[in-house]
C-alpha cells in the first residue's frame, strides 16, 4: 500500500474518531460543574467600563 493511501485511510476514520472525542472531550471540561467560577471573570471584561469607556493608551501614557 502506498503512502499516500494509507495516511488518506488513517484520516478518514482513526483521526476522525479522534478529533470527535477530543471535541466532545473540550466540550465536557468547558461546561462541567464549577467551571463557571473560573471563567466569570474573563467573561464580564466587556462590561468592566459601564459608565466610562477604558481610558486611550497615549492618554495613560501622558499621565505616567
Amino acid at each position: 500500500m502506498e503512502t499516500y493511501s494509507l495516511l488518506r485511510e488513517l484520516a478518514d476514520s482513526w483521526m476522525l474518531l479522534l478529533l470527535f472525542v477530543f471535541f466532545v472531550g473540550m466540550a465536557l471540561w468547558v461546561f462541567r460543574p464549577g467551571s463557571s467560577k473560573i471563567y466569570n471573570n474573563p467573561a464580564n471584561i466587556p462590561f468592566r467600563h459601564e459608565d466610562k469607556p477604558a481610558p486611550d493608551r497615549a492618554d495613560s501614557a501622558k499621565e505616567a
